[in-house]
């Protein structure tokens, strides 16, 4: 087993569309071309001998190395230093547009900046996960690596005519190794582009500075949109355009994250392709998008999330009139398998693509679509009159289906239980509908809605109670607490000053609570299914702040939340989990952590700016 970089030492870069992983020394490890949830051409992080990578790096083996973001952009630049000099790689992918296109470009810049550095170039793809063979091509002006399947990937060389050919190549088989030597103020580069529509070309440095001076302007024009002005202003911006690097732009949809098999514990089973749109998650981004004043791509996951629950409605199959996810385009194909050839990062076998957890029956995504759809219908983005008929249709089939037991938020393989939290969210779907249904003034069925609304009401502050424990709990007839039901306050099932609520806190801090970070719940005391322990949830842990802020516990939600920003890598980036020793675990980045982060920041700054 080789050697693997941690998670966190990651950067993002991407093209709305699709999106690749670059190591802190200079390595591009995971892209899937063209979309987020295509087959793998660079899948290093899960297999360093199959996968395939594409690595530029100093010759020389002793180096520091350094990564940042040019501020206010997507725009990535590794550094190396070493005795002899200073260079960068500035990596970045032109924005392709709302048209699904196969054609991406992965652009990297190489430059020395100081004194003289040899870079080692080497491109080395394995299409389809590593299963499909391929070919290399060299021409005057690049190659081209043409897979058997079709696909091709061609590079282009950045220089000028008359330049001095300061790159030594060196061609293997099916891979690519280059040496190039550069002197302080000299630039070169590489432009590696899907579906081209010619062969190899020699790009000019001018070309080459406008794809920059483009993808600069283009991402510091749409993080200008943000009304943030708030205490964590870096966090919040740097959580917005990883947000938008996550989204796929021709449908609108956010995938939970680029990358697919990352292991919530090291050897262990846990670990699922999260390159898919989970309709929880996304929901959660309408409020994150409106609250940071990005209507527009609000306005685009509303729209895809009225195209699922019209092209369902009336749908009386077991899991309901939605899934719990799609692929980015809207279809549902995610049938999920493991591929046995590779060995998972750092061992942590099995590696899945697809996802099986695609028809659990998980009742609180209704309440986390509706309440989506009417955040954003009181900011002026409205449904049409189809999408309310589909919208009265979908209640029709939750009144007749609510009481029954699911898989739940957290997708455990375990067996359906009566899950609290998929009550509370069944209850702020009827609470919603009715609202909207004022609102509009449209036709509904206002007197069933309130009853089935009362019902799950009386039913959760009894069956979802332990008075033993005075909290609520995670499933009915368990006493086992749960972190989910940190959005109980959030939602508003229940105040934030209620006692029975600030009791349940109470509990939390003492049992899920751990030197200010979250865990979701205590799998032994709860069995779901899977062997092995994992981290605390980053994403329950911005949940938390948000409620303490919520309860008044400024303070204390103040010193959660810098403990948390803590954790973020170098980059300002959050992996699904922590474990003990602060090491990120899990798929990189994570939507739902960052969607957190906004709210518990929004929420935080709102409460203090009370005070």
């Amino acid at each position: 087993m080789g050697d693997y970089p941690l998670i966190e030492n990651h950067g993002l870069i991407g093209d709305l569309q699709t999106a690749a992983l670059v190591s802190t020394d200079g390595t591009v490890d995971w892209f899937c071309c063209p979309r987020f949830d295509s087959p793998s051409v660079f899948g290093a992080l899960l297999d360093r001998e199959k996968g395939g990578h594409f690595t530029v790096c100093p010759a020389h083996k002793t180096y520091a190395t350094k990564q940042l973001y040019l501020p206010d952009t997507a725009v990535l630049v590794t550094r190396f230093m070493t005795e002899a000099g200073a260079g960068e790689v500035v990596d970045f992918m032109p924005v392709t547009g709302h048209t699904a296109t196969p054609r991406h470009r992965l652009v990297r810049m190489l430059r020395c900046v100081r004194g003289s550095m040899t870079f080692e170039v080497e491109i080395a793809p394995r299409f389809n996960y590593g299963r499909t063979a391929h070919q290399l091509h060299i021409t005057e002006n690049g190659a081209v690596f043409a897979a058997a399947d079709g696909m091709e990937l061609t590079v282009h060389a950045v220089r000028e005519p008359e330049d001095e050919r300061l790159a030594h190549s060196v061609t293997g088989e099916h891979d690519l190794h280059l040496s190039l030597t550069l002197q302080a103020g000299q630039e070169r580069g590489l432009v590696m582009e899907s579906a081209a529509d010619g062969p190899p070309r020699q790009i000019r440095l001018a070309e080459f500075q406008e794809l920059f001076d483009a993808t600069v302007r283009y991402w510091r024009s749409w993080l200008g949109q943000s009304r943030y002005s708030g205490r964590w202003r870096e966090a919040v911006e740097r959580s917005a355009v990883t947000l938008k690097l996550m989204t796929y732009a021709p449908s609108g949809a956010l995938v939970a994250a680029p990358t697919a098999g990352l292991p919530e514990q090291l050897g262990g089973e846990r670990n699922w392709d999260y390159r898919f749109t989970w309709i929880r998650d996304a929901s959660f981004s309408v409020y994150a998008l409106l609250g940071l004043g990005f209507k527009e791509e609000a306005a685009s996951f509303i729209g895809w999330l009225r195209d699922r629950v019209k092209e369902r409605a009336g749908s009386d199959g077991d899991t309901g009139p939605l899934n719990i996810m799609y692929r980015v385009d809207g279809s549902s194909d995610l049938v999920e398998e493991i591929l046995e050839h590779w060995e998972g990062y750092q061992g942590s076998s099995p590696v899945r693509i697809g996802n099986g957890a695609a028809n659990q029956l998980q009742l609180d995504i209704y309440g986390e679509a509706l309440d989506s759809i009417y955040f954003a219908h009181e900011r002026g983005i409205q449904l049409d009159y189809r999408g309310w008929n589909s919208l009265r249709t979908l209640l029709d089939w939750l009144t007749d289906h609510w009481d029954q037991p699911g898989e739940g938020l957290w997708e455990t393989r375990g067996g359906r239980k009566n899950f609290t939290y998929g009550r509370v969210m069944s209850w702020v779907a009827f609470d919603r509908a009715l609202r909207l249904a004022s609102a509009s003034g449209r036709p509904a069925a206002v007197e069933r809605w309130a009853g089935e609304r009362n019902k799950i009401n009386e039913q959760v502050l009894t069956q979802g109670w332990d008075a033993g424990r005075k909290a609520f709990v995670q499933h009915y007839g368990s006493d086992v607490l749960d972190s989910s039901l940190l959005r109980m306050p959030t939602v508003g099932f229940i105040t934030p000053h209620d006692p029975m609520w600030i009791s349940t806190l109470d509990a939390m801090d003492r049992e899920l609570v751990s030197d200010s970070l979250v865990y979701r719940y205590n799998p032994e005391a709860s069995p779901d299914g899977l062997r092995g322990s994992e981290g605390t949830f980053s994403l329950c842990t911005f949940m938390y702040v948000d409620a303490l802020a919520r309860a008044g516990r400024t303070d204390q939600a103040r010193l959660v939340l810098e403990k948390m920003l803590t954790y973020a890598n170098h980059l300002g980036l959050y992996s699904e989990e922590i474990d003990l020793t602060g090491r990120q675990l899990g798929n990189f980045p994570q939507a739902f952590t960052h969607l957190a982060l906004i709210d518990a920041a929004i929420t935080l700054d709102a409460t203090l700016n009370a005070r």
